[in-house]
């Protein structure tokens, strides 16, 4: 199993509704094993060079565990980021030699 970053992106005026922390302990905790490291939200951004475009930024980040790609994917198609009019950036995490 290889593990992959998921960067959890939302529109630049996003703003979390009432419902928000509910619909993402359902999902994380949907992920099960899958589910390295739920990572840490991101309180303030800034950015050098492009990252996206300016109509969004990203507001957390987790890991998982999945065979492939199209695993991880998988995975993150129900992320409530997605009702949000966001969306999840995702690769493979490349594991440095003594890590």
């Amino acid at each position: 199993m290889a593990k992959y970053v998921f960067s959890f992106r939302v529109p630049s005026d996003y703003k979390p509704g009432a419902g928000t922390p509910a619909e993402w302990h359902a999902w994380f905790g949907g992920l099960g094993t899958a589910l390295v490291d739920v990572g840490h939200a991101v309180t303030d951004y800034a950015s050098l060079g492009e990252v996206g475009g300016s109509g969004s930024r990203m507001i957390a980040y987790s890991v998982v565990s999945a065979e492939d790609m199209d695993s991880a994917l998988a995975l993150a198609k129900d992320c409530p980021v997605m009702r949000a009019g966001g969306g999840v950036e995702v690769g493979p995490v490349m594991e440095a030699a003594g890590s």
